[in-house]
């Protein structure tokens, strides 16, 4: 099989789908691998590593996406890319479509086999190739809230560790999964008054036992969750529905109870947000105000530690990659289960279900594509 990838162009995305060292490992189970000019630059990797490693440097993305059987990317494919995929052709990437329906009539448009990173499933119901994206995004998060914090960047001033004399920040993190334990590992670690706020009593359970005191836990109701936003100096949404749109849980009447300056941190913008009042920004112009409450919504939080982000990820991506270029994409679904649970959009069709379901499409079950 030919596989390709190429220079991620979405806003400051540094990340790149395949390292040299996973590029090698395709070659040596008989494959190509074409990679576009300057594509692994932002995690330090030059074209020479890639050719050094049996890759074909090609001039532009153009050339990769005419001529490649499976691009393998990072982020979902902007509108230039997405009118250069066709029919016959393998996506594997992170797409995010249930907030995204334009991606998504444009993937239907191009007869493309889309398979999601982030729907991928494993063991136990958990999202391996969602996970280390996760692990940073949640640790990236307390970095940004501090950041944000500070009253040159709109926020309320206040030092999330504190000082002797002086109570540290209070940091609320609703939802207990990867990313929220992360999350409050580094804001734990940073000396944060910290509250976890999950619906799943053994997730609770596990995190109380886990931080041993040092943070708390609280049943994720409405009571609970508006008092400890009203209280909080910084936010952190965590929420995840794998493939779904995230619902809103802190509504823009809720700012109206926060202190001035307070700071929202929106991981789950990829999936539309959990705060009413999110729109997802950039890591040139991270955050805005919303009735004086900073609220940072960065889309793509992982490419600002672009080599961190591209080895963790390629960890984990390049086993299904590996096996879909060995046995064909249907022969690589049909053999593993979860891969299968990745393939959102074939041929037309929409075939993972809170995707149709969010955005009023048919839903075509994967096992009928694969008999």
């Amino acid at each position: 099989m030919r596989v390709g990838t190429v220079r991620e162009i979405k806003n400051h995305e540094y990340r790149v789908g395949l390292t040299p060292e996973s590029a090698r490992e395709l070659v040596a189970h008989g494959h190509e691998v074409w990679v576009e000019t300057g594509a692994g630059l932002g995690i330090g990797a030059s074209d020479a590593a890639y050719s050094a490693a049996g890759a074909r440097v090609q001039p532009d993305a153009a050339s990769i996406f005419a001529a490649c059987d499976m691009i393998v990317k990072v982020k979902e494919p902007q509108a230039v890319e997405r009118a250069m995929l066709r029919k016959g052709q393998v996506l594997y990437t992170y797409l995010h479509l249930a907030p995204d329906p334009e991606q998504t009539q444009d993937l239907l448009a191009s007869g493309v086999t889309a398979i999601a990173y982030e729907t991928v499933t494993g063991a136990g119901h958990s999202l391996p190739l969602l996970k280390p994206m996760s692990q940073v995004a949640g640790r990236m998060a307390i970095q940004a809230g501090a950041t944000a914090l500070e009253k040159a960047h709109g926020g309320r001033g206040v030092l999330l560790g504190g000082v002797p004399g002086v109570l540290p920040g209070k940091v609320v993190v609703i939802g207990g999964g990867v990313v929220g334990f992360n999350a409050a590992q580094m804001a734990v670690g940073m000396g944060a008054d910290v509250t976890l706020l999950d619906r799943d009593p053994d997730v609770l359970e596990w995190l109380d036992n886990h931080f041993e005191g040092r943070a708390r836990t609280v049943y994720s109701g409405k009571a609970a969750l508006a008092d400890l936003v009203a209280g909080a100096d910084l936010v952190i949404g965590a929420v995840l529905i794998p493939g779904a749109a995230a619902p809103k849980l802190v509504t823009r009447d809720m700012l109206a109870t926060m202190k001035p300056g307070a700071v929202l941190v929106d991981v789950a913008i990829d999936q539309g947000g959990c705060f009413e009042t999110s729109h997802a920004t950039t890591h040139a112009d991270p955050t805005f105000i919303v009735d004086g409450i900073v609220h940072y919504c960065v889309a793509n939080m992982p490419g600002a530690v672009a080599r961190t982000s591209t080895y963790a990820l390629n960890n984990v991506t390049l086993p299904h990659a590996l096996r879909m270029a060995d046995l064909g994409w249907k022969g690589a679904l049909r053999a593993d289960p979860h891969l299968a649970a990745g393939l959102n959009i074939h041929e037309g069709q929409v075939t993972y279900e809170a995707v149709a379901k969010a955005l009023g499409h048919a839903h075509v079950p994967v096992e009928g594509l694969l008999a």
